[in-house]
């Protein structure tokens, strides 16, 4: 059961995510999440670096969509600037919402790769229907009250997967 929790990856930030990671795991397409993954929480538009971040991804043919459990109206605002099409109110971790964001890449399950900073809503969502799954470390330290109660359970995850040796913290801090 834990096994669901488990990414196939850990990294430091979306920025170590490059198209030489993503072809290396024939990844064509992403999945990805937005608060605390891409920015913060409570950050309206998107910094430049991560501008340059998308552009780099899209000059190298990768399909990218958002997909956050926040309102459109928050998800609208942060993807139009990139030109990246989204899903809002996704109800991660459920089905509907990747099978969607799935459609819309037109792309192939075992070559799409979601990314999330929550191990309870990205990465389960993504294991469970079979995706490869990318966990983030947090951009912020700060949460909205939803995401707090979540990321105290994912703690014992995380300090349970350690102590197995099934993932090392390392894995993400060694690349800072």
């Amino acid at each position: 059961m834990l096994k669901l929790f488990l990414p196939n990856d850990y990294v430091n930030s979306v920025h170590k995510i490059t198209p030489e990671y993503l072809k290396e795991r024939n990844i064509t397409g992403l999945i990805t999440d937005l608060d605390n993954t891409l920015a913060e929480w409570d950050r309206p538009l998107p910094p430049p670096t991560l501008v340059e971040w998308f552009q780099r991804m899209k000059d190298a043919g990768i399909q990218m969509i958002i997909v956050s459990n926040n309102n459109e109206r928050r998800v609208q605002a942060f993807s139009e600037p990139l030109g990246i099409p989204f899903i809002s109110k996704a109800k991660k971790p459920l089905r509907k919402s990747f099978l969607s964001a799935l459609q819309l890449l037109g792309g192939k399950k075992e070559e799409t790769a979601v990314v999330g900073d929550q191990l309870l809503t990205d990465i389960l969502g993504g294991n469970k229907l079979g995706f490869q799954t990318i966990l983030v470390v947090p951009v912020a330290d700060t949460d909205g009250w939803q995401t707090k109660i979540n990321r105290k359970i994912e703690g014992l995850i995380l300090n349970h997967f350690m102590k197995k040796g099934l993932l090392k913290r390392g894995d993400a801090e060694n690349e800072k």
